[in-house]
């Protein structure tokens, strides 16, 4: 069980080796990285899952549905290093392993043998809507702390994040015209 002492050791060990020369707030950094964080463990959970349905697809338009798949998931992997690396470069750490990504996402799993194609694309549009919503929180905790380059950062992946919301939407129309 670790003690409060030696998390502070820790902590202090961590400054030492790994901290970056920033004028942004100390605690600014640690809300900030947090976020990042959190944000690294979405985008990591819901890589695998679009590559998982990616893989898995099947039926009359699996060609169209295969490659927007294989196109945003390269899209979200896109985004992985620049999320880790901007936490380092104001000060912060990121994610070890893959029990941490699995403790911090809130992207739920799909480990079903069968997934519709209509049910893969709505999963994977509400899991990205989700997605932006929490890099939308996440901006606000950098204009909080006054940084403004990963604010930046963000206001592109919100970006991509939308145009993925919206392309699955589309996908998962109905019908022509219908916006239920």
């Amino acid at each position: 069980m670790m003690t409060d002492a030696m998390a502070k050791a820790g902590a202090a060990h961590v400054r030492t080796y790994l901290g970056t020369p920033t004028d942004l707030k100390q605690a600014a950094v640690h809300e900030i990285a947090a976020g990042l964080k959190a944000v690294l463990a979405d985008v990591f959970a819901l890589y695998i899952k679009t590559k998982n349905f990616h893989w898995h697809m099947s039926g009359r338009h699996f060609r169209d549905y295969h490659l927007l798949l294989d196109e945003q998931g390269d899209q979200l992997f896109a985004m992985t290093d620049p999320l880790a690396e901007r936490a380092r470069k104001i000060g912060g750490t990121t994610l070890h392993s893959v029990g941490e990504i699995a403790r911090l996402t809130k992207v739920a799993d799909n480990d079903a043998s069968y997934v519709t194609p209509e049910d893969m694309l709505a999963e994977l549009r509400e899991d990205n809507l989700a997605l932006t919503a929490r890099l939308r929180a996440v901006h606000g905790v950098c204009d909080e702390g006054n940084d403004v380059a990963t604010a930046s950062l963000l206001e592109n992946w919100i970006d991509e994040t939308e145009r993925r919301t919206w392309f699955l939407f589309e996908a998962t129309r109905p019908a022509f015209g219908g916006n239920s």
